[in-house]
């Protein structure tokens, strides 16, 4: 029964992975303009912030995510009083990628532009806020709140009630999105903007990646779960604790069910430890933790403990009087019950091996921002850890082949040490960047691995000894090919002293940014920024074309062209086989003249390139976050599903290979 449940909740959490919707309208603004005397005013945008995302404040640095700014476009018995003001709370902390702090909203935003009236009492005014808002896997373009207020001040102070605004429009039926005739400046030869969701929709899902960082969320705590089982605290336990089940009873069936119910309290256990930490943080607090610098110090400092644990400095224990208490009631206990305390015995001793492991399990699941991260993870680990009671109990003949204890234990144990060694300098790379430290840039980040991984190689050739260590100074050939592994990954990095992207540890890593000496040019850049103009070139020659539609302030837009990009296979494919367009949703640049265009009955101007790239996006395919790919033929109809962000370069070659042969088989 509970093996059915266990199996039945793994179903349905996958069942949850959310689907990725291709057109997202997280933030819904209102405008209000009050009258705080006869001869000022104030013009008050609120916004609702859906959970996960977050609207970037006012006056950021340049380089950074878009600043919210209001912008007027006619203005008469009016003008401006001081900036744009943002009210309320900003989150204010360190963006990693970015290099820099950014301030930021979430769930509510809200916005005040002083007015003074100077026409007598008359006023005029029309323009737009505009604002830029993100979530943890994509940006949306500059996105605008129009706002237009005529009328007579009061002669008293007065407050009158709230005028909403016309607010962008993002509905999920964008097929019904009529397009505007475009100016002559905008108009193509061909009508390379007709509409092709539903062609594009008849290639399936667009390809991401978050069903993939779930997945490898749960088998990153099944690996976990399997690493603990052959610590000192665990693998001796197994066969005592087997062979106690199938002699407790003549009954063998009953023997194997006990010992089932033991495997499956376990799962229930550490299962129970994830969904806790859900419901304690919760998504947006992980979220937080993930790039706040005091969290990251305190992880940092958390790893090096477990790390100097693992190499025998100390013992992390539990106080004994918990494993006793819990001890004696499993004896007192009967039926299921004292299975399930046995278990939960179980958790208690082996604490000091599976403690390290579980902590780095949680830490690093934190920076997903995904409410069911942990417990996903928890639930990898914990079936991974009960694996070995039930498969024995169905199978006892196998006792007899299990590896006996020694040594190669505490081999594992230190090399769990030196990882979470490594991967604490991911952490401390955060605080680091927060606080301006610069003692760990890219290059130092990289140095430590690199030394790190060295001594792992030494330490597993035998060169190296720590305190538990026995003295056989034989080298297993398991050992010997994770040594060579593991100097074979400290000289790949090497490069990276000199600018080499280092995809392998892209996600690790400090931005490259921080890099003082960097000699790496190989990177792809777009043939064209203009969609009219790539489009006639790609017709002429004959020839398949690539949207890129990204932004300045695009972090996964970034991660992806110095990830998969300059992969030798992607970069030959987007430079001979395909046209590459590259459109930026932010592009500050004005059209000749500004133009009004009618998207689901409500009305909007483009006044930027950005605009028009950023409709074109949303009339054409249906989406309006970044990263975004698209394969065109010569028509402007799509060969194959979009594409948004997952590193995956495996991934990305098939991608462009499948528009690459449909493209020749139309022909």
């Amino acid at each position: 029964m509970i093996k059915k449940f266990v199996l039945s909740w793994l179903f349905l959490a996958l069942l949850c992975l959310p689907l990725c919707a291709q057109i997202q309208d997280p933030v819904k603004f209102k405008t209000e303009w009050k009258e705080v005397s006869n001869t000022e005013a104030e013009i008050i945008f609120t916004g609702k912030i859906d959970k996960g995302w977050h609207v970037y404040s006012t006056d950021l640095p340049e380089g950074g995510p878009i600043s919210a700014t209001f912008n007027v476009e006619k203005m008469e018995g009016a003008e401006l009083v001081g900036k744009l003001t943002p009210r309320g709370t900003e989150k204010d902390m360190m963006d990693p990628i970015f290099g820099m702090q950014v301030r930021f909203f979430e769930n509510t935003a809200t916005f005040v532009q002083k007015i003074k009236l100077t026409g007598g009492g008359s006023y005029d005014i029309s323009g737009y806020l505009e604002y830029g808002a993100c979530n943890d896997e994509n940006c949306l373009p500059p996105t605008a709140v129009d706002f237009s207020f005529k009328g007579q001040a009061a002669a008293a102070p007065v407050a009158p009630a709230a005028k909403e605004s016309k607010p962008e429009v993002a509905a999920s039926d964008t097929t019904s999105i009529p397009l505007i005739p475009l100016t002559p400046a905008m108009s193509p030869k061909t009508d390379y903007w007709k509409p092709v969701i539903s062609e594009l929709n008849q290639f399936g899902e667009q390809i991401n990646s978050e069903s993939h960082s779930w997945l490898y969320i749960f088998f990153a705590g099944f690996v976990g779960g399997l690493l603990a089982l052959f610590t000192p605290c665990v693998w001796p336990i197994i066969p005592m604790t087997v062979s106690f089940f199938l002699k407790r009873t003549k009954d063998k069936k009953k023997g194997v069910r006990d010992a089932w119910t033991y495997g499956a309290s376990i799962v229930v256990i550490y299962l129970t430890l994830g969904l806790a930490i859900t419901l304690i943080f919760g998504a947006n607090a992980l979220n937080a933790l993930s790039t706040n610098a005091i969290f990251n110090i305190f992880f940092f400092l958390m790893l090096v403990v477990f790390a100097a644990s693992f190499f025998g400095a100390f013992e992390i224990t539990l106080p004994s009087k918990w494993t006793n208490a819990v001890d004696s009631k499993a004896e007192q206990a009967t039926g299921l019950l004292s299975i399930f305390l046995m278990a939960f015995t179980l958790s208690l001793v082996s604490f000091s091996c599976t403690g390290p492991i579980i902590g780095f399990l949680l830490v690093e699941v934190s920076t997903t921002g995904s409410v069911i991260a942990p417990a996903l993870g928890m639930l990898g680990f914990a079936l991974a850890l009960a694996l070995p009671f039930t498969l024995f109990a169905l199978f006892p003949s196998w006792l007899k082949s299990m590896p006996k204890s020694g040594g190669w234990m505490n081999a594992i144990k230190v090399t769990l040490g030196f990882l979470e060694l490594a991967f604490a300098l991911k952490f401390l790379s955060v605080a680091d960047l927060a606080y301006g430290w610069r003692i760990l840039d890219r290059e130092t980040f990289l140095a430590l691995w690199i030394v790190i991984f060295g001594l792992l190689g030494l330490y597993l050739l035998g060169k190296i000894k720590f305190p538990h260590d026995d003295d056989n100074n034989k080298v297993s050939v398991p050992r010997f090919f994770l040594a060579l592994a593991s100097l074979a990954f400290a000289v790949y990095m090497i490069p990276g002293l000199w600018g080499a992207p280092l995809k392998a540890v892209s996600a690790f890593a400090p931005p490259m940014q921080t890099q003082d000496f960097n000699l790496y040019k190989n990177e792809v850049h777009a043939q064209f920024y203009d969609y009219e103009e790539g489009m006639e070139y790609a017709r002429r020659q004959g020839k398949p074309v690539m949207i890129d539609f990204t932004g300045y302030g695009c972090v996964n837009c970034r991660k992806m062209e110095l990830a998969v990009w300059t992969d030798p296979k992607v970069s030959k494919l987007l430079t001979e086989d395909y046209v590459l367009i590259t459109l930026y949703v932010d592009e500050k640049a004005k059209l000749p003249e500004p133009v009004k265009i009618t998207e689901n009955g409500v009305e909007r101007t483009l006044r930027t390139v950005g605009d028009k790239w950023s409709y074109l996006q949303r009339s054409k395919f249906g989406a309006n976050a970044q990263p975004f790919y698209v394969l065109l033929d010569n028509e402007g109809m799509p060969l194959n599903k979009s594409y948004s962000y997952d590193e995956d370069v495996q991934k990305y070659v098939d991608f462009l290979n499948v528009g690459l042969k449909n493209y020749n088989a139309a022909k």
